[in-house]
């Protein structure tokens, strides 16, 4: 199998590298269980409903496990690590993008990924320490009722929208025409592991594609109406495939490439090359 790309990275310095790949397993551990739950609900096993594909819900349930509060340190520190390595691949140009305005744009994305994640670090801190009282709360509908009380409001919600709908295109894209595959040097990958790498990929990035075009759509309804409680994340978003014709059957379908693309995580910590 030829490799994908002629680029060597220069190896990292060891923390940034040890940083990358506890990150990416910690981001796969929570996708995985973000499919499972939406894939729980879908059919109804073991009581569960979309409510807990929230944030909170996927970290209560690592802290329900034996030594879950151990479990959800370490899923802490984890997302922590994504966030720092992707603040470093933003400021130091890790990825070679470049300075002009396509560069710049992903290095943004990268930047605004870090934001999420430490977001998401954080709340699993507070859980950890016994303070969850802010995981109910919907950051996106806190942040579309933010936005809809400023100048022109429903333009920034409805260009946030439309921002997200793209995002959520170019997943589906990006999965289907098997482009992920550039982060990973398959060279490294044995046969099996290739073949398992390159359709967790493409399922995992055309579900994730899914749910994003759904909370664009989410945000668009929240600009059209100027109603914050229109907005949602992805609970909301497995609401409405649920609920849609053959509901159950479409959320599991997603709730499986979710899964997937948790796999591919994985897959990425042990054979993507991190750059220096």
């Amino acid at each position: 199998m030829t490799d994908l790309t002629s680029y060597v990275p220069s190896p990292p310095p060891q923390w940034v590298e040890n940083f990358a790949r506890f990150g990416l397993t910690a981001k796969g551990v929570v996708y995985s269980l973000i499919g499972l739950l939406a894939f729980m609900a879908a059919f109804e096993i073991g009581g569960q409903s979309t409510d807990d594909t929230k944030r909170s819900g996927v970290l209560r349930t690592i802290q329900d496990l034996p030594a879950g509060d151990v479990l959800l340190g370490l899923t802490a520190v984890g997302l922590l690590c994504y966030a720092i390595w992707r603040f470093i691949q933003a400021i130091k140009d890790t990825e070679d993008k470049g300075s002009d305005a396509k560069g710049i744009a992903r290095r943004l994305r990268y930047a605004f990924s870090g934001l999420v994640y430490g977001g998401f670090a954080f709340l699993a801190a507070r859980m950890v320490l016994g303070d969850s009282s802010g995981g109910g709360t919907d950051s996106r509908e806190t942040l579309t009722a933010k936005l809809l009380e400023q100048p022109f409001g429903q333009w920034l919600v409805g260009i946030v929208a439309v921002g997200t709908i793209a995002a959520g295109i170019y997943q589906i894209y990006y999965g289907f025409s098997e482009k992920y595959k550039k982060e990973v040097h398959t060279s490294r990958v044995q046969h099996e592991a290739e073949l398992l790498l390159i359709r967790a990929g493409k399922l995992g990035y055309m579900a994730r594609g899914i749910v994003w075009l759904l909370i664009g759509y989410l945000l668009l309804q929240a600009a059209l109406k100027s109603r914050a409680s229109e907005a949602g994340g992805n609970s909301d978003a497995f609401a409405l495939l649920e609920n849609s014709s053959y509901g159950s059957f479409i959320l599991g379908a997603v709730a499986l490439g979710l899964i997937f693309y948790g796999v591919f995580m994985f897959l990425r910590a042990k054979y993507q090359p991190i750059r220096s």
